[in-house]
């Protein structure tokens, strides 16, 4: 599991090594765990606070964020 360096004030972002497509990140709070795709910015599965999620669709959404989320998410996930 990797912690990605987003600056939420209730939530954490985790990418996971191995981890199935579509490539997306994990969002972890006291009243939030949701996996959201990278690319969309949709909720995959999970519930998330509509604080929560706005603050990490708000961060994600960056074109400088949304690359470290591809890098990380290539460089745990990459498959041969």
């Amino acid at each position: 599991m990797a912690s990605v360096d987003a600056p939420l004030s209730n939530c954490k972002i985790y990418i996971y090594p191995g981890d199935h497509n579509p490539p997306h990140f994990h969002l972890k709070g006291p009243n939030s765990k949701a996996l959201i795709d990278i690319v969309t910015l949709e909720v995959l599965a999970g519930k998330a606070f509509r604080k929560d999620l706005a603050e990490a669709r708000e961060w994600a959404s960056k074109p400088e964020n949304q690359a470290v989320l591809v890098s990380e998410w290539r460089r745990l996930n990459e498959r041969e």
